[in-house]
């Protein structure tokens, strides 16, 4: 179950909510370690000073920010606490805004926030209000000594709270290579049609759950089966497909294909990067998948290191 990573209170006007803070992700990246490979130990990772080549020990680092080659400025711990944000357990509102008003590339983390105990009715209030009028709040708050400026917003009855960029942190397009103006060119009435044709042909409602990671479950079933103690053979990839010079002929060709039976339906990943066993045989997809996340709990990960 969840664990609450911060509590304090949302803060608007003269009315404060009690609340805690939830992470709303779990990352399922697969997580690798660097082992010896003659004796399949793990490697450490060592402070080693670049001019005598020895280890550093803990107690003689210090924080250093580059002004040129070989020039740093030393900054203490004690200067950087003089000069960091308050560290308050509030989320001070500063705006209500319309929702379309936010660019999604401003968007960093999100996370949940749910009434602490005895706040639950100013809580509601608080959801219902802005849920009525469809706004979203602009906030401020500090998370790990660090100053965020968050997107609070109603989502199935509760808070969704998002970390955003700041903009100077947003690269502007303006600011890309050539590439991007001469992505700017005009194109055809024809070809805007044909475009806009085949967009509707493979719209749809949006399912979250329609969409996996095929490259980390394809990690996971080859793990599963290393584990299990089989050999992988690696096949070489099939060729690139030909380059459709014509872009109308690209068009035309990706209309037919998606009112075709079954166009819609994505073609089936292959089974780790089409590796076979080493007799030859295709590996069987019906063993049981390795578990992923940012723990090392994995049961495949065990077996590993119990083979290694």
């Amino acid at each position: 179950m969840p664990r609450a990573i911060w509590s304090g209170a949302i803060s608007f006007g003269l009315v404060n909510v009690p609340v805690k803070l939830f992470s709303a992700v779990s990352r399922k990246t697969v997580r690798f370690h660097q082992i010896d490979g003659e004796s399949g130990s793990r490697i450490q990772q060592k402070r080693v000073s670049a001019a005598s080549g020895e280890e550093v020990p803990y107690e003689n680092l210090v924080k250093g920010y580059e002004i040129g080659p070989d020039r740093y400025v030393i900054i203490t711990p004690e200067e950087l606490d003089s000069i960091s944000p308050e560290k308050t357990r509030t989320i001070d509102i500063e705006d209500f805004v319309d929702l379309e008003q936010i660019d999604p590339i401003f968007y960093d983390h999100p996370y949940y926030l749910v009434p602490d105990t005895g706040a639950e009715k100013a809580y509601k209030l608080l959801v219902d209000a802005m849920d009525s009028s469809s706004k979203v709040a602009i906030a401020r708050v500090v998370l790990r000594s660090k100053e965020n400026l968050v997107a609070i917003r109603p989502r199935d009855g509760v808070l969704a709270m998002e970390t955003m960029l700041f903009g100077d942190e947003v690269i502007s397009a303006d600011e890309l290579d050539s590439g991007a103006a001469e992505s700017k060119k005009k194109t055809s009435k024809r070809e805007l049609d044909m475009a806009t044709q085949l967009i509707e042909s493979l719209s749809s409602d949006f399912d979250p759950d329609k969409y996996r990671d095929e490259y980390r479950d394809r990690v996971l079933e080859m793990i599963e089966r290393k584990a299990q103690g089989e050999d992988i053979v690696i096949e070489q990839p099939s060729e690139e497909p030909e380059k459709v010079p014509d872009l109308m002929a690209a068009l035309e060709a990706s209309i037919a294909a998606a009112k075709s039976p079954g166009g819609r339906k994505k073609a089936p990943a292959k089974s780790s990067g089409g590796a076979k066993s080493s007799n030859g045989r295709k590996a069987s997809n019906g063993s049981a998948k390795a578990k992923s996340g940012s723990g090392s709990g994995s049961t495949s990960r065990r077996k590993t290191a119990k083979k290694s």
